[in-house]
């Protein structure tokens, strides 16, 4: 195991947890792509990580050893970090509706796209109308920014640079089953927003939203060392191997199939599904999230590294 000792020195960077998994999940998942890169696309996807306006922050007290590993998996955070206005981004007039929702400039860019993190595919038990998804939204900015991955984009490695940055990030939202659907019915007519509306009650007591829920199975305010640990080193807790077959799968829209079959199966499963207020968690409810959560960041993990993997060959 690495030395990590420096650990501590980097908890100052970090903001506070954000909608999606959490920061301990979206580095987990950074963890497992970057331990399956080829040396030729771990080498280029280090390159282009060094060209993010915080990559100095990210390394600051780092051993050089381990710099480039640790802003992998710290970057995979910068997508939610820049939903604060710290770092000069605005969600001012940002709607997915606008001709430059979609837009890929790199890091002149200064909206948040928050809608770039879920694709709301609705469903509903009561017959309620369910709404269409945002037409500019996760799965149409994993396919471009994919697209303009590669060097054969012709794109400024700025660019690609961001594109990396963000997929990151969305690939990992892409796994979190509350990042692809909402519930419509006759109290939420308009959608629970993937969750967020449905409050639950865990074992650990508090009440809390059905979306924080899920997005905290994997961890939240944590370090690259204590991410990268928990994903690949500690036998007692790491993440278990992705199926290979699974893993295999690169379309992105099956990734979202699979994403509203589980938040459907096992995000809305009983008790949660009959809830008219805040919903008691039973203990088979909260097994079944956590065990699913993880096999979810394992494949995302895998899925991650086969895209950067072909992308940067």
């Amino acid at each position: 195991m690495r030395n990590w000792m420096f650990a501590g020195a980097l908890c100052c960077a970090f903001s506070t947890p954000a909608a999606a998994w959490w920061d301990g999940g979206h580095m987990q998942i950074a963890a497992v792509a970057y331990d399956q890169l080829t040396p030729a696309a771990r080498a280029k996807a280090d390159a282009l990580i060094r060209l993010n306006p915080q990559y100095p922050s990210w390394v600051a007290g780092v051993p050089a050893g381990d710099a480039a590993q640790v802003a992998f998996v710290r970057a995979s955070t910068w997508a939610d970090d820049i939903k604060t206005p710290e770092l000069g981004h605005t969600e001012a007039g940002d709607t997915p509706g606008k001709p430059e929702a979609g837009r890929n400039i790199g890091y002149y860019d200064n909206l948040m796209h928050k809608y770039w993190h879920f694709k709301d595919v609705g469903f509903s038990t009561d017959g309620t109308p369910v709404e269409a998804a945002d037409p500019v939204n996760a799965l149409t900015q994993i396919q471009a920014l994919t697209k303009g991955l590669p060097p054969a984009s012709g794109l400024p490695d700025d660019v690609r640079s961001f594109d990396l940055v963000w997929l990151l990030h969305l690939v990992g939202d892409a796994h979190q089953p509350l990042h692809a659907t909402a519930r419509f019915s006759h109290a939420q007519q308009h959608g629970d927003q993937g969750g967020n509306l449905a409050m639950v009650i865990p074992a650990s007591g508090e009440t809390i939203a059905l979306h924080a829920y899920w997005d905290r199975l994997l961890g939240g305010y944590t370090t690259p060392a204590g991410a990268i640990r928990d994903a690949l080193e500690d036998k007692n807790i790491k993440l278990p191997p992705a199926d290979s077959a699974l893993a295999d799968v690169s379309d992105p829209s099956v990734w979202f199939d699979e994403s509203q079959g589980l938040a459907q199966n096992v995000a809305y499963a009983e008790p949660v599904l009959s809830c008219t207020q805040a919903c008691q968690l039973d203990r088979a409810y909260e097994t079944k999230a956590r065990q699913t959560a993880r096999a979810q960041a394992a494949l995302a993990g895998a899925r991650l590294a086969n895209l950067i993997n072909e992308a940067l060959k």
